[in-house]
């Protein structure tokens, strides 16, 4: 019998799924991608990349802008999948991210071939994180459609897709009760064989001291600052802890770029800019490392050491950095806000806070300090949590496997 054949889609291929692609090349699947102009190839994967004929037009109906823009890589896409086609690749099953557009016009190419569709997120004005923090947003009608327009694209692949597989309860609650029944709660996994604390780390910071954790170190991780990851209610909570323990450290991993999944600052201004701005000497910057991006195993090292790891977060899709860090045993100091609570429950697995309630941050880290010892249990049962619900090779590869199995019958 033929082997099957499974066509992936994901504009930054493989995205999401490099695990799920080597899973399904080790059991003999067939594979082909369809992937933006910079994607990268996996091997045994006949990678199409897809190219714009044009872009967006200029002086469009601004709450359609991003429906066109979806729709022309649509089309990009439809026109690669066409040649695929024609050069003898037809998929049994057909396995995507929608967030940028390419799966809305793959069904006028392989008619009847089941779809399973990655739910990461859907867009909403109220109840997520737009609007979450009345600080840095005012709400206005006008910027409320925009956002629910974003939408448009989204929803025409989930409600075309067999299965939409969301990671997180909280992701998949953002998505219409109309197409609830056909989700399914699955997270891709982290390697938490891998993400582990390990005895005797040592972290060098660049033109800096060696840290080993003998002292106070506090750890947070944001692929880029920005509000959304909580960066500033983070900095204005250090002051205290600081002042409170002379021989605190803090390693801040991470990226300082304008841009970011929180929108832009006026005149190209960094969040680490407007906090360091803010606070001015009220940070003792020799004890504050700004490590930028650092490879995984000194990332590991960096959570080995932390006495404390924050991680705060609108209402928005959870980070694989909080899992790690779970998986290290950190004492995670986090946010009570929902993509947490799926993951930590207050007490237990971590100490969660009111989102803007500085001073409880602050006297959460200075309490990590002061008792390392009381927490030691709440570390083993953050790591335990991370093997129940997000280990990759026990949870998320068989998880995808299984169901790809059964979709494509």
């Amino acid at each position: 019998m033929a082997a099957k054949r499974i066509l992936f889609i994901h504009q930054n291929f493989p995205g999401q799924f490099p695990h799920i692609v080597a899973a399904a090349l080790a059991k003999g699947y067939k594979l082909a991608a369809i992937a933006g102009p910079d994607a990268k190839g996996v091997p045994g994967v006949d990678l199409r990349r897809w190219k714009l004929s044009r872009g967006s037009t200029p002086g469009l109906f601004d709450p359609a802008t991003r429906a066109e823009a979806d729709l022309l890589r649509a089309c990009a896409a439809a026109e690669v999948a066409t040649s695929l086609k024609k050069d003898g690749f037809s998929p049994d099953l057909i396995v995507g991210h929608p967030g940028w557009g390419e799966m809305l016009m793959l069904g006028e190419v392989f008619p009847n071939v089941p779809q399973i569709a990655f739910g990461e997120f859907y867009y909403k004005a109220h109840g997520a994180d737009v609007n979450f923090d009345p600080e840095f947003e005012t709400a206005s009608l006008q910027a409320d459609m925009r956002v629910h327009a974003k939408n448009m694209g989204l929803a025409l692949a989930y409600a075309s897709a067999d299965v939409v597989v969301c990671p997180t309860p909280f992701q998949a609650s953002t998505l219409p009760q109309g197409l609830q029944a056909r989700i399914r709660v699955l997270h891709e996994g982290v390697d938490v064989g891998r993400a582990r604390r390990k005895p005797g780390a040592r972290l060098k910071i660049k033109d800096g001291p060696v840290l080993d954790g003998s002292a106070p170190v506090i750890t947070f991780i944001n692929r880029n600052f920005e509000r959304l990851r909580g960066f500033h209610v983070f900095m204005r909570a250090l002051p205290a802890l600081l002042k409170a323990r002379p021989d605190a450290q803090v390693v801040i991993i991470g990226t300082d770029a304008a841009k970011g999944y929180g929108g832009v600052l006026p005149g190209g201004q960094t969040w680490k800019q407007k906090m360091l701005a803010e606070l001015g000497d009220r940070l003792d910057l020799s004890r504050i490392h700004f490590t930028g991006p650092l490879p995984h195993a000194e990332m590991i090292d960096a959570m080995s050491i932390s006495w404390a790891h924050v991680y705060y977060t609108y209402p928005f899709v959870l980070s694989w950095s909080l899992v790690e860090a779970m998986a290290c045993e950190c004492l995670i100091l986090a946010s009570d806000t929902a993509p947490v609570r799926d993951a930590i429950t207050s007490g237990v697995e971590g100490v969660l806070n009111d989102f803007f309630d500085v001073e409880a941050l602050s006297r959460a880290m200075i309490e990590a300090c002061d008792q390392p010892q009381k927490f030691a249990a709440m570390r083993r049962q953050a790591r335990e949590k991370a093997m129940t619900l997000f280990d990759r090779e026990t949870i998320g590869v068989p998880g995808w496997m299984a169901l790809i199995e059964e979709v494509i019958g």
